[in-house]
């Protein structure tokens, strides 16, 4: 899935490799997938962008999005995958697919569950519009937003729900949490209301670097790029990791089911605090 150090890798590739190039064809769905959403019928997506120029990309929050020279944008969410393609490679399954002039092709595909969504610049979903305003862990004002929004949030939240969930801070979700959680040496369950001032900074400061590290190297090895390469950064917690024992102690990484998804931890390095 796209969080934002994928997110902002993407849009990094695709700026450098298809920013000026012309559309030829947009395909619609060569197979079905009841959980990819579009906006309006991709039917009518070629009608819309073909003979237009891809003139920026831009990516925040859990969003990419490509803007085109008759003022169209292409929006894809963090359950798309996008990959740079030559044309003459078979590509059998897709949700959508855009040949540019220069015989390369935008292969978007969804595994489980994503949006592709074309529009005129009027789109208000309301994970678009959150993600499109939010405010860059690497922004100097981050430490405020960061501060305002733990004084806002519920005492008995999680660390996890904290962090991945409600679109608090977009692009941060289930799978980064894992690693900014280990570095600041905080179990997932635990209640916000047990911070200290400590703890609190300390967070903070794991969101940025932890953010950082990934977008410095291209994104998680868990993750791939338009080109279908792995990102450089080694995930310390993940089910890739599960046998191989915690990076700091060489205790057991533990696995749990919680708030819908999976979470990885060390008892050791991650003591849960009880209320």
């Amino acid at each position: 899935m796209l969080e934002l150090p994928e997110v902002l890798t993407v849009s990094k590739q695709l700026k450098n490799h298809i920013v000026g190039k012309k559309i030829s064809k947009v395909l619609p769905p060569s197979k079905v997938h009841k959980f990819c959403w579009y906006n309006g019928e991709p039917t009518e997506y070629n009608a819309a962008i073909k003979g237009s120029e891809v003139i920026s990309v831009e990516g925040f929050g859990i969003f990419v999005e490509i803007t085109f020279s008759n003022g169209y944008k292409l929006c894809l969410n963090d359950g798309v995958n996008v990959r740079l393609v030559p044309s003459n490679e078979k590509t059998k399954n897709f949700q959508l697919l855009i040949e540019l002039e220069d015989h390369l092709v935008l292969v978007f595909t969804v595994t489980m569950y994503g949006g592709i969504f074309l529009h005129d610049g009027s789109y208000d979903n309301e994970y678009y519009l959150k993600s499109k305003q939010a405010i860059s862990p690497f922004s100097e004002v981050f430490a405020e937003h960061y501060h305002k929004t733990f004084m806002e949030s519920k005492p008995n939240l999680s660390a996890k729900a904290f962090l991945a969930t409600q679109q608090r801070f977009p692009g941060v979700g289930n799978g980064v949490s894992q690693d900014i959680l280990f570095e600041a040496g905080i179990h997932p369950k635990r209640k916000i209301s047990t911070f200290s001032e400590a703890d609190k900074d300390r967070l903070l400061e794991k969101i940025i670097t932890v953010l950082n590290e990934m977008a410095q190297n291209g994104g998680r090895d868990t993750e791939k790029n338009i080109f279908g390469e792995k990102g450089s950064y080694k995930v310390r917690m993940s089910k890739n990791t599960m046998g191989l024992g915690c990076p700091k102690c060489g205790g057991e990484i533990l696995k749990e089911t919680y708030l819908g998804g999976s979470i990885y931890y060390c008892t050791q390095c991650q003591p849960l605090v009880k209320d």
